[in-house]
């Protein structure tokens, strides 16, 4: 018997792998920037810093700490098989860096007025999780 691809269902789920020692640096309580010094790669660390200097009021560095984890992510995403669409759960904890960030360079690019980027992020992190998009939204 013949195995067939269904091709309606659209390519599979992204699961980008766990940075163990990165996450639980985060989870220790260790600074963002310390994180993201030791760990670049670690998209959850530049998330947490583009919402922290966002709460600040600092919507510039905001973003490019946002944007710098952002590409991190892509280029994880990438490397996971990930073809430039298709979901990326939020359910997957290592996913979520990377999903936080998109969610703050849509909303750091609103803030300096940059609309088109803040729009295309926003349905970015909507066709890529529902869940996160609804998470993070506050929905």
């Amino acid at each position: 018997m013949e195995s067939h691809e269904n091709l309606l269902a659209g390519p599979p789920p992204t699961h980008l792998p766990d940075m163990v020692e990165a996450r639980e640096a985060m989870e220790s309580g260790a600074q963002a920037s310390d994180v993201a010094a030791r760990f670049p790669s670690y998209s959850a660390a530049w998330g947490a810093l583009a919402d922290e200097y966002f709460a600040a009021g600092h919507a510039v560095t905001s973003y490019a700490f946002a944007r710098t984890g952002y590409h991190r992510g892509l280029d994880q995403l990438r490397r996971a098989g990930w073809k430039g669409h298709g979901p990326i759960p939020w359910e997957h904890e290592p996913n979520r860096g990377f999903l936080r960030c998109l969610n703050a360079l849509a909303r750091a690019a609103q803030a300096i007025g940059e609309k088109d980027e803040a729009e295309r992020c926003t349905q970015f992190l909507k066709d890529s999780s529902p869940e996160a998009y609804d998470e993070l939204s506050g929905r």
